[in-house]
Parts: structure tokens; sequence; C-alpha cells
């Protein structure tokens, strides 16, 4: 099961996850996102269990609850919506192409 995790701590780190998170079970992965052109964290990461039971007991004990000076969000994570071509975001020009 794929975790949500958000309100982080600046300072935590994926192992700060990785150790949280493997209190209830095996972790195959733990993530905290950092912005590209800061280096700085996004302060939400990405935390993933194998066994669905484990990551549910994890949601269930640490939603709300204090880490590393924060009270963090935990939930299941939702799958990435698919983008279509168009909705790239942000500005997009159209040209007139009346000479």
């Amino acid at each position: 099961m794929n975790i949500f995790v958000a309100k982080l701590s600046s300072g935590t780190t994926d192992a700060d996850l990785n150790e949280l998170f493997g209190q209830f079970g095996t972790v195959t992965s733990a993530k905290v996102i950092i912005d590209r052109e800061t280096g700085y964290s996004k302060k939400y990461g990405f935390v993933e269990m194998s066994d669905d039971e484990a990551a549910s007991g994890a949601i269930d004990q640490l939603n709300e609850s204090e880490f590393d000076g924060s009270e963090i969000v935990v939930k299941q994570a939702r799958a990435r919506e698919e983008r279509s071509n168009n909705s790239r975001g942000g500005y997009q020009q159209s040209y007139d192409r009346r000479y």
C-alpha cells in the first residue's frame, strides 16, 4: 500500500519515515519530496509498505500524531490522475492565424 504523509517537519528525512513506519511492518520505500529548485523539503512524502494490514494499522495509529515536532497527516495515497495532452497547467498561448 502506498501511504501519503503530510505536514512533515522540514528536517524529516527518508530514513526518519522508514524508521517511523517500520514499527508497523516492512517498509519497501520511504521518500520525502524535495523541491528541485530550492533543495528544501516540500514537507510531504510517501511510504510504501508490502503488507496492506500493517499499512492500515500505521495509518490509524500515526494520523494526526506528533512526529519530529509536527502534527502529521497520514492517509492512503490516491493514484495519480492521468493528464490529458491539453492540460499541461500554466499558461498556454493561442495563436491567431489571420494575417
